[in-house]
């Protein structure tokens, strides 16, 4: 169980703050939710409370945990699938998972497979997703703001 101002990662969209824990009826059943704000973008998200188990909701790393997603992002070995299709399967499998560290891989060998050979379309949205969940995570985890980890991203991968 969460409680208000937990930093917490919702696989998929990226990481918030819980704002509000409050009942809403929807379609004529009530149920607890958590209010989550996003970082940036001023949006919210509201997310049952019943089933975090299942969604995979958890907090945010510890910032001495940002340097294990540092070193997976400045290493070189990108050992992707040439097979467009299930390439795309295996990024989009890490990106569910919610892990941040499979999440920086799928940043790390798009970006590297986007400078050597560019990227379908689908990949590059596939990338800009990516890339917004790991901000969104890093600007929580290092306090810092989203300016400066969006730039520290694009200098890694100039």
């Amino acid at each position: 169980m969460f409680k208000i101002g937990d930093k917490v990662v919702y696989p998929m969209h990226g990481a918030g703050i819980i704002e509000a824990i409050e009942e809403k009826e929807v379609l004529g059943d009530k149920r607890s939710y958590y209010i989550m704000k996003m970082p940036f973008g001023n949006m919210k998200v509201m997310i049952p409370t019943d089933n975090i188990d299942e969604i995979g909701l958890r907090q945010v790393v510890a910032p001495d945990e940002v340097s294990r997603v540092m070193s997976i992002l400045q290493d070189t070995d990108n050992s992707m699938s040439a097979n467009w299709n299930r390439r795309y399967r295996a990024n989009m499998e890490k990106i569910k998972s919610g892990d941040i560290y499979e999440v920086a891989e799928v940043v790390r060998n798009l970006s590297l497979r986007d400078k050597e050979k560019g990227l379908s379309t689908g990949e590059r949205k596939m990338l800009e997703n990516a890339r917004q969940i790991l901000i969104s995570e890093l600007v929580l985890a290092k306090e810092e703001k989203e300016d400066s980890i969006r730039t520290m991203l694009e200098t890694l991968f100039a």
